[in-house]
């Protein structure tokens, strides 16, 4: 099946197609337009045009839009969390969650405000804080959730009086395409635009002079390459990217319990998610308890097609992310002792099983490293002081965790680990609600909440003189 872009309003075509792999069956399923730049310059001229008459649009009429957006998602739940599952792989019951995300966080966002603060206001001075918008945003994202990053940027961005010019991951563009239809029927033309390409495109993007801001989704070298991009037109970004999230698990946990919780903020999605559980450090009074556990957790899992029913963990999304993760399982091989998983599925998919390893520590690239798979090294220590040194020996600092019955020691040792959200016996737990941030290099800027919504304006200051000379 075809689809197409949204720009300027209009349903259009690309100069030219890309395949859309299925990654359970390594086959093509679908294929999408490939902007071109001359479309990429159409799409910033539209949203510059649209802009400013939203810009003057009331905060009800923007609300009401972005809540239209968030109602025909929820009405379309059926077909985007199957497209979701055929581009991505996950099971389709997660897909429908991602939808349902979706649906949320736009509905959460049309509440948000940001309200003007006055400073000073008597006989002398009236001065306050305006949030003005930035123009023309660009989202870039990535594709281990392929609708919901769509969402986190579309809806920031509309409500803080911006335009955009989206787009998504090469290899997951469906879902954003579908999703154009869906906005073209509610926004005015030039307000949001979806284009799809491959890897010249995000370049382009990144140094475009009509875009104003990059919001990033995606790996920490993309995010990288995306802020030198930005540099030289002085590009507003926000980078949300990378992790390898610590789960710190002492002595006087529920086991069971707790190796559930873990294992779940682990092998989510295949473990293609960025605040995934990366490194599980026990207690070494229960760690072969826990190892133990966590290898019984694994083996009842069901790895297959995301579309059977019964489908637990789906496929690796990509044949270059496969590739990696199976170079991550040889290393796990050499490293420690695997005591679940630890394979691929022979013929079509890329598939792996959920992969528990034991018997490692830090220094080796299985515990140093970013997975971004279904891969799990549990690592021994026995000092808290130090299970926290090495917990945050890490360029990232994204998303940790601490467990344990006390919790108000569980909550002491949160606060001395060095990633943005700290989770205490808990995985996972995100939220339209909640700001999102990253330490060291998981990031720049502020998503969800009244926080990342502000990171889509420019603060300005009135200062009135009351008195006359």
């Amino acid at each position: 099946m075809d689809y197409s872009m949204l720009i300027g309003g209009r349903l259009v075509s690309g100069d030219n197609m890309l395949d859309v792999i299925n990654p359970a069956t390594e086959e093509p399923f679908a294929r999408v337009p490939r902007a071109s730049r001359a479309q990429l310059d159409e799409a910033v001229a539209a949203a510059t045009q649209a802009q400013k008459a939203w810009e003057a649009t009331p905060m009800a009429d923007r609300r009401a839009r972005v809540e239209a957006l968030s109602a025909a998602i929820a009405d379309n739940e059926s077909a985007l969390a199957r497209l979701i599952t055929l581009e991505q792989g996950k099971p389709l019951p997660e897909a429908v969650g991602e939808v349902q995300w979706s649906v949320g966080y736009l509905a959460h966002t049309a509440t948000l405000q940001l309200p003007d603060r006055v400073i000073q206001d008597d006989d002398e001075f009236f001065i306050e804080t305006r949030h003005k918008p930035l123009g023309v945003v660009g989202g870039i994202i990535a594709w281990n959730f392929p609708l919901l990053l769509c969402c986190w940027k579309i809806g920031p961005a509309l409500m803080a009086g911006n335009a955009i010019v989206l787009k998504p991951a090469p290899t997951t563009p469906v879902a954003a395409l579908k999703l154009a239809e869906i906005c073209a029927d509610i926004f005015p033309p030039g307000l949001v635009n979806i284009i799809t390409g491959d890897g010249d495109l995000g370049p382009q993007m990144s140094s475009h002079p009509g875009i104003s801001k990059i919001g990033f989704t995606g790996s920490s070298e993309t995010g990288k390459r995306i802020m030198a991009a930005a540099a030289n037109s002085m590009k507003r970004v926000t980078l949300e990217m990378g992790g390898n999230d610590p789960s710190i698990i002492m002595p006087d946990v529920d086991v069971r319990a707790t190796a559930e919780k873990v294992f779940g903020g682990a092998f989510l999605n295949a473990g293609q998610v960025c605040l995934a559980v990366k490194r599980a450090y026990v207690h070494e009074d229960i760690y072969d308890e826990f190892c133990g556990a966590l290898s019984e957790i694994a083996g009842q899992a069901v790895v297959g097609d995301g579309l059977q029913q019964g489908t637990t963990i789906g496929p690796i999304q990509n044949k270059k992310q496969f590739e990696k993760v199976k170079d991550y399982l040889e290393d796990a091989r050499r490293s420690g002792t695997v005591i679940a998983g630890g394979r691929t599925r022979d013929g079509k998919g890329y598939f792996v099983e959920p992969t528990i390893v034991r018997d490692v520590t830090d220094g080796q690239r299985i515990v140093d490293e970013e997975q971004f798979g279904p891969i799990l090294p549990v690592i021994s220590f026995s000092d808290v002081d130090d299970v926290v040194t090495r917990a945050n020996a890490s360029d990232y600092g994204l998303g940790g965790a601490v467990h344990s019955a006390d919790v108000e020691a569980a909550t002491d040792i949160a606060g001395r680990i060095e990633t943005g959200t700290v989770w205490v016996n808990q995985q996972l737990n995100i939220g339209p609600h909640i700001p999102m941030a990253g330490f060291k290099g998981s990031g720049l800027g502020v998503e969800q909440s009244v926080e990342g919504l502000a990171e889509y304006t420019q603060m300005q200051v009135i200062n009135v003189a009351r008195a006359q000379a």
